[in-house]
């Protein structure tokens, strides 16, 4: 909630229309568009009485809804300001909007916007979505190696009321190919007589317009960059990708495999309908509940040394558990490194040796503790030999599968963040249980 906001709603229900201009205007763009998003129809109808279309057009773009809800919200407003609206907004915020909306009211909206605007917008709703040319913004400040710096200068001050960033500015020949990159600061200091090819930067580092958004993000995270350009495959500069941007990208990417992990496609799952729902989860627990029965065979085959030593039921869930957890952890680590680059620079059996030792370690700490609380509650050493051997074991293998099944599954072209977590539960249960009872049988006749 922000911190105005039942001063903004008590002003625009009591019709104090000029007070209300005064304080909502006076807080950041992100805050106006949760105002926005927390009024009823017949407040926002308000609202756009009281607010020109480049003030609604200037929170509109920080919105946070899915695609039924920006359809509502374009049937609140008459169809001309709406176009306004998109005139106003930045292109990737447009174009973003656009292509929530429904084809009939999306065709309108692009016939009403200006020819020039029309034809950016069209230009970048081409694009996938989750591409470079996706979420790429047209509005970025360019100038020619033929110019002098002081003539660059004058051009980015003309140029600056329709950028998204002037902080980095980007050089093109008379084909406009990207062939340089300066800052701002580097205009500001330099000679104005000087040619801007001199100043210049031919390192640029840059993204294909077909690139995939995390890709992009990793490269603006090395190279610690506020803006990376976008070209074509003939090196002609077709936009730029703010910091801004890819933040967003992102916690998108971030909600994404979250929601994978959980067995659905979008952190919004309670929109669709259970059914929907339902009908995603199956298909990997239909084959779960296959593998599963392999847990239970192995326990039915094992019955002759339940019914003899009774008491080892009582540690099936600790060691059962145990592996789980200590393969789950492992496994969060190697999703993480595939997601966000980092596997391909690792070596992957250096990866899975690590994850390894590491399980051993926590295993081994953990049956100590285990069998030191056997022997003190129920006086049988070899038994608490048995589950701290089994245990050890379980997690040693657990965090080992952990740590090499999603970098199988990605070799494989299956998202490792969607069925991983399953598997490795699922083969944890086996593999432990096996090693479990296989134990056990063979000690026996001591155990008796």
């Amino acid at each position: 909630m922000i911190e105005n906001e039942s001063l903004l709603i008590r002003l625009l229900e009591q019709n104090e229309y000029s007070q209300f201009r005064s304080a909502f205007l006076n807080i950041h763009p992100y805050e106006q568009s949760e105002f926005f998003i927390s009024i009823d129809k017949e407040n926002r109808a308000k609202l756009y009485e009281l607010l020109s279309a480049r003030e609604v057009a200037n929170f509109l773009g920080y919105l946070d809804v899915n695609e039924d809800e920006y359809e509502a919200i374009f049937d609140e407003i008459h169809v001309n300001y709406a176009s306004e609206i998109l005139q106003h907004m930045s292109d990737d915020d447009a174009a973003d909007i656009l292509n929530q909306l429904s084809e009939e009211k999306r065709i309108t909206l692009l016939t009403l916007v200006s020819q020039d605007k029309s034809a950016v917008l069209k230009s970048l709703m081409h694009y996938y979505e989750e591409t470079a040319g996706g979420i790429m913004t047209k509005e970025y400040v360019s100038v020619s190696t033929k110019m002098s710096v002081g003539e660059a200068l004058n051009h980015v001050k003309v140029q600056s009321h329709h950028a998204q960033t002037i902080y980095a500015i980007y050089a093109v020949d008379d084909d406009h190919k990207l062939v340089g990159v300066m800052s701002l600061r580097d205009i500001i200091n330099a000679d104005p007589s000087t040619s801007v090819s001199e100043i210049m930067s031919t390192n640029v580092v840059h993204t294909d317009v077909s690139t995939d958004q995390e890709h992009i993000a990793r490269d603006i995270r090395d190279y610690d960059l506020i803006a990376i350009p976008v070209i074509d495959y003939q090196k002609h500069l077709l936009g730029i990708i703010t910091v801004d941007d890819i933040i967003d990208v992102i916690e998108a990417e971030a909600n994404e495999d979250y929601s994978k992990l959980a067995g659905i496609d979008d952190a919004k799952y309670q929109e669709e309908s259970i059914f929907k729902t339902a009908k995603k989860r199956l298909p990997w627990l239909i084959l779960l509940t296959f593998l599963g029965m392999i847990t239970a065979t192995i326990l039915g085959s094992f019955e002759d040394t339940l019914e003899k030593v009774a008491l080892l039921a009582a540690f099936i869930p600790i060691i059962s558990g145990m592996s789980g957890n200590t393969g789950t952890q492992s496994l969060a680590v190697s999703v993480r490194s595939i997601s966000t680059g980092d596997m391909k620079h690792k070596n992957k059996f250096k990866h899975a040796l690590y994850e390894s030792g590491s399980g051993f370690i926590s295993g081994f700490v953990c049956s100590l503790i285990l069998f030191l609380i056997i022997v003190i509650l129920y006086g049988q050493p070899l038994l608490a030999t048995i589950v701290a051997v089994s245990l050890t074991v379980a997690m040693t293998v657990g965090t080992t599968i952990g740590s090499v099944i999603p970098s199988f599954m990605n070799k494989m072209g299956i998202d490792p963040a969607v069925a991983s977590g399953p598997f490795i539960t699922t083969i944890n249960d086996i593999v432990s249980m096996l090693i479990y009872f296989t134990l056990a049988t063979s000690f026996m006749s001591y155990l008796i």
